[in-house]
């Protein structure tokens, strides 16, 4: 374990990486945890996922009060080529793009460019007709239905759909500010702020990030995000000069398969910028990256320094939001309630080890972050499955074995 610290620390600071990649480092003993029982990651997903044949590769990194005390990499990046996954691994984040641009919205709602609690149809105008079905909508949506999943709105597919079947472009032919004056199209699953409905709602929510800044939502990440965490290899495409570092993406019987943009149909290469700049999953990013942005949060919007958020805002976003009729976010209940960007634990239930106010996020294709502010923990876990396999899962009841103190 302490060799490989070192060799990450090495990795992060050499002068072939940028200085503002580098991760806090700690002995696990220093922030509380036990190296021997850290180690039984490196058995458990050794044996289970790549000897056993789940996963061609992964990354599980640790972190606690703002420390990383496991980072391990597992398997490989490309099988048929032998190239192994490696602390800098490219992936597809899908989903885990959602937490991003959700605080991205948070940052324009700070500076009063955004605000929760005004109709949508104020920052896109013809957005002003949506209907439940075909009855018109009692009330409009707002930025916090959006942000927290009870707009009313289907999933990515559904929408994508809907626009064909209207004659209309696809989602991935069209733009995020085109996708969104359409909205008027798609009807409404439920009355808007009355159910939570996991859907395509971040891509809605990204142009409304357009509309705030006056910027295109990948110039508006990368500036106000990207670059001031140091997370310089997440963008919405892989260029050719990082292309080698791109992982594959698996099937069951560890086949590579074609993975999909979000809401789109057929293969996509992740090569090139897309027309589609998805705020709901079409970032791509690194371990390394993720974790950084991971530490900004557990440091109540603060890393080293650079602040995005105040403290206020993150307490907010990581609070549940859902009325009671929303609560919870899945049948049978699981105790998860839902924020401003993050599923949160409200409930303990027996079947799953986690902490009271621990908040989370995963990705369609193994990628998965949680974060717990009571036990100062932070931690992702990283893969290219799809299906995605247990691998967090697997994780989770390990790290908080190793909790000492």
């Amino acid at each position: 374990m302490i060799l490989r610290l070192a060799f990450i620390f090495l990795l992060c600071g050499s002068a072939s990486i940028r200085s503002e990649q580098r991760l806090p480092l700690s002995p696990p003993a220093e922030v509380g945890m036990s190296a021997e029982k850290l180690r039984k990651i490196d058995e458990v997903v050794r044996k289970k996922f790549i000897e056993g044949g789940k996963l061609a590769g992964a990354t599980v990194i640790v972190a606690r009060r703002g420390k990383v005390v496991h980072f391990e990499t597992y398997g490989m990046r490309d099988l048929s080529r032998r190239k192994p996954m490696t602390p800098d691994t490219i992936v597809r984040m899908y989903s885990m793009t959602k937490a991003i641009v959700s605080v991205a919205a948070m940052i324009l709602v700070e500076e009063g460019k955004l605000r929760l609690d005004t109709p949508i149809s104020k920052y896109v105008p013809k957005v002003n007709a949506m209907k439940v079905g075909t009855i018109p909508a009692e009330k409009e949506m707002t930025l916090r239905d959006i942000l927290r999943h009870t707009a009313g709105f289907p999933n990515n597919a559904t929408v994508d759909r809907l626009y064909r079947q209207a004659g209309l472009p696809s989602l991935a032919n069209s733009t995020l500010r085109e996708m969104t004056e359409r909205l008027n199209h798609i009807p409404l699953r439920s009355e808007p702020g009355t159910e939570w409905h996991y859907s395509f709602g971040t891509d809605a929510l990204a142009h409304l990030v357009e509309v705030g800044s006056g910027q295109n939502i990948d110039t508006f990440l990368q500036q106000r995000i990207f670059k001031p965490l140091g997370m310089t290899d997440t963008a919405f495409y892989c260029p050719a000069r990082k292309w080698e570092r791109f992982s594959l993406i698996y099937g069951r019987n560890l086949e590579p398969v074609s993975a999909s943009q979000p809401g789109t149909s057929g293969p996509f290469s992740f090569r090139s910028p897309p027309r589609f700049l998805s705020g709901g999953g079409g970032l791509v990013s690194t371990g390394i990256d993720y974790m950084r942005f991971c530490l900004m949060l557990s440091g109540m919007g603060e890393l080293e320094g650079v602040r995005l958020l105040e403290a206020e805002t993150v307490a907010e976003m990581t609070r549940n939001q859902l009325p009671p009729s929303a609560y919870p976010i899945t049948r049978p209940p699981n105790g998860r309630g839902f924020g401003l960007g993050f599923a949160v634990r409200v409930e303990k239930i027996e079947s799953e080890p986690s902490s009271i106010g621990e908040y989370e996020w995963l990705g369609g294709a193994g990628t998965e972050f949680w974060i717990s502010p009571r036990d100062q923990l932070a931690v992702v876990t990283l893969s290219q499955a799809s299906p995605m396999r247990d691998l967090g899962a697997t994780v989770k009841p390990l790290v908080y074995q190793a909790l000492e103190q």
